[in-house]
């Protein structure tokens, strides 16, 4: 089974004033911690983003939505059609304390499923899940008709929701599903990176 993993890094981080996925934890740009996790869970990393020429530091596969203005489907989208792999584990550009057991449960739990979504504390996370290369045409029917947003995927194809980690501690989950939208959120991340 051949596992990519993506990280999506389209948005326009309008909330945080700034490149998101730039911000710097530890001395390394969020997006590297990242990547470093993905490398450990999947045979390729690459990063889906409008400017790629802000990555070309990490050294990874680039590639840019080929469905303009139509948000994270269309990074879902360009993923799977860019890189031919079995199993594509997401992850956001804005989480940055992601953590390899956590994608390794999610793909444990894949089966016959053609997505695993993990749903933490009662809200889902669309954009740290699994998807098989299965609904890359469901996902293109959606862009064509101008259905952007992720869930709608869900009503087509055959998924799992996740909603127990077994036994991934709450410290990890927490760190894992953390995500910084906003300059406060910045902060704690920085607090919270030691």
């Amino acid at each position: 089974m051949n596992i990519s993993g993506v990280v999506l890094s389209g948005g326009k981080s309008s909330r945080m004033g700034t490149n998101k996925s730039l911000l710097t934890l530890e001395g390394k740009p969020v997006i590297e911690h990242i990547t470093n996790e993905l490398q450990l869970v999947s045979h390729t990393v690459s990063v889906i983003s409008n400017n790629p020429s802000s990555f070309d530091f990490l050294n990874l596969d680039l590639y840019g939505d080929r469905y303009l203005n139509s948000g994270p489907l269309a990074g879902l989208e360009s993923a799977m059609y860019n890189i031919g792999a079995d199993v594509y584990i997401f992850a956001a550009c804005d989480m940055p304390f992601v953590h390899k057991d956590v994608f390794n449960y999610l793909l444990q739990s894949l089966g016959e499923y053609d997505a695993v979504i993990p749903i933490y504390k009662e809200k889902m996370h669309p954009l740290s899940g699994i998807y098989t290369c299965n609904v890359l045409p469901n996902i293109q029917q959606l862009l064509a008709n101008n259905q952007l947003k992720v869930r709608e995927l869900f009503d087509h194809i055959n998924v799992k929701y996740v909603r127990d980690f077994g036994h991934i501690s709450e410290h990890i989950l927490t760190r894992h599903f953390f995500n910084m939208n906003y300059p406060d959120q910045y902060k704690e991340a920085k607090r919270g990176s030691h």
